[in-house]
């Protein structure tokens, strides 16, 4: 039998959970690095995917607490968007993926797991990055661990970020 170990499983699983949307918390406890917040700007921030279909799976977040695009101002939106072009340039920098997923799950039976705070999510892709686990059992192998991708990952998106 195989096994595949993830020990940093173990920090969610003995986590007490919250009704508090952790989009709106991580921004307010301004401890970036803990929280992976990438970037900060004066709308939204950019966040890396606790539970990341790829390594450098990012998110783009606006700070207010939005169930909508229809609710967004002009402004966030404007950032928003350019903060997803941004994050590409600077993971094609870093990471060098050979393309990408972008989108936004809206509503809960669209697979959002944050369903009332709208958040743009950013997943690298390379050659091969689905592998057989998915299909034989159901489970995903995240070959790095976040702090190793936040490192990676933080000077190169705040250059790209203009931070």
């Amino acid at each position: 039998m195989e096994h595949i170990w993830a020990p940093w499983r173990m920090g969610y699983i003995e986590s007490a959970k919250t009704e508090e949307c952790f989009l709106c918390e991580h921004p307010k406890q301004k401890d970036d690095v803990t929280n992976h917040i990438i970037h900060r700007g004066k709308l939204n921030f950019v966040i890396l995917n606790r539970w990341p279909y790829n390594p450098g799976h990012l998110m783009v977040v606006p700070y207010r607490h939005l169930p909508a695009l229809e609710e967004f101002t002009d402004g966030e939106l404007q950032e928003h968007w350019q903060m997803v072009t941004r994050c590409v340039a600077g993971l094609k920098t870093a990471i060098q993926p050979a393309g990408f997923n972008i989108g936004i799950n809206l509503g809960k039976v669209s697979g959002a797991g944050v369903a009332d705070h709208v958040h743009t999510h950013i997943v690298p892709r390379w050659e091969g990055d689905v592998n057989f686990m998915p299909v034989v059992s159901d489970t995903r192998v995240i070959p790095e661990g976040l702090a190793a991708t936040y490192e990676k990952l933080k000077g190169p998106l705040r250059i790209a970020l203009g931070g």
